[in-house]
């Protein structure tokens, strides 16, 4: 990275976005420049405050910021008009539909944007239609790292890492806990792990309404169980050769909606046949005090550093986060 800070952008201010938006503030090789929401965008060269982002009510804006904030009707264009005053963006944005993100992405390739992205995209469909901008991503000279979260992306690096003691990889089983106080704190997200519940799909949960949503979650006492999830770790453990058959990863877990204690451990778990034909198995396991936004946002951000270390190198395109390691940015 570059001796002056990383200018960031953030494409949504949701949970994980204004999350995003705390961290960079605490870090000198990052600068959050820009951020936008439905609402509309703020900017400063000098950079925004994280805290002050942080602190925006779930039915508020970035557009209603003291130091920079506008309201529009197209935030994205917005941020996309301003592309040669940013060097990196964290795409925070709900994925619904499965298109939405790569949609956005386009816009961004059409203007000429050249510059480094990731993403914490969870579904597999939707990750397939990343990794076909890569030619369109290449010509504008940019790097993007997908599937940079916690599952997909720390969890899945970590398989990649547990594959190395094995000559054959039977089963990579993903379990996750989640906790959050308050759902309307992570709205977006919650909408897209509905989709995986058995009777919805993706055009099912986007259309729920918020009231919709409520009343599920009463129904369930506030906890969501999730089995056999299409997740996109398995597309991106295939590309790299850990597994090769997609059926073979399996993710799963539990979401409490009205507690920020995780309801179970999360954990990876590697199993396979060694060099002398033994089975066994490596686990790697998350503390049960890092929350979402820890193992979500930490590692998007050490991939976004890693794409603008890739793309000092005239190294572009479209990359899994199974493919290189995330840095540590300070």
């Amino acid at each position: 990275m570059e001796k002056r800070p990383c200018r960031i952008a953030i494409l949504g201010a949701g949970g994980l976005g204004k999350a995003a938006a705390r961290f960079i503030s605490l870090k000198r090789e990052m600068r959050l420049v820009a951020i936008c929401d439905q609402g509309g965008y703020a900017y400063s060269e000098k950079g925004l405050d994280g805290q002050e982002i942080y602190q925006i009510k779930p039915q508020g804006s970035v557009a209603d910021l003291f130091s920079g904030g506008v309201h529009c009707p197209d935030s994205i264009g917005e941020i996309i008009a301003l592309g040669k005053s940013i060097d990196g963006i964290f795409v925070a944005l709900p994925n619904l539909p499965n298109d939405f993100i790569a949609k956005i992405i386009e816009r961004f390739i059409d203007a000429g944007y050249s510059g480094v992205f990731t993403d914490a995209l969870k579904r597999t469909r939707a990750m397939e239609q990343m990794f076909q901008l890569d030619r369109g991503l290449k010509e504008v000279r940019s790097t993007y790292i997908t599937g940079a979260g916690a599952t997909p992306g720390l969890l899945t690096a970590a398989a990649v890492l547990a594959a190395q003691s094995f000559q054959q990889v039977e089963e990579v089983k993903i379990w996750w806990g989640v906790g959050v106080s308050s759902w309307q704190d992570y709205k977006a997200t919650i909408r897209e792990d509905i989709a995986h519940l058995p009777g919805y799909t993706v055009e099912t949960a986007k259309a729920l309404t918020d009231q919709e949503v409520e009343a599920l979650l009463d129904a369930r006492e506030g906890r969501l169980e999730f089995q056999e999830m299409e997740h996109a770790d398995d597309l991106l453990l295939e590309r790299v050769g850990v597994v090769d058959s997609r059926n073979k990863v399996i993710v799963g877990g539990i979401m409490d909606t009205r507690s920020s204690k995780k309801p179970v451990t999360t954990t990876m778990t590697l199993t396979g046949i060694t060099l002398s034909g033994q089975k066994s198995t490596h686990r790697f396991v998350l503390g049960d005090e890092t929350t979402m936004a820890d193992n979500v946002v930490g590692p998007a951000l050490g991939y976004l550093k890693r794409a603008w270390w890739l793309r000092d190198k005239a190294i572009y395109g479209v990359y899994g986060s199974t493919e290189f390691m995330p840095m540590i940015v300070r």
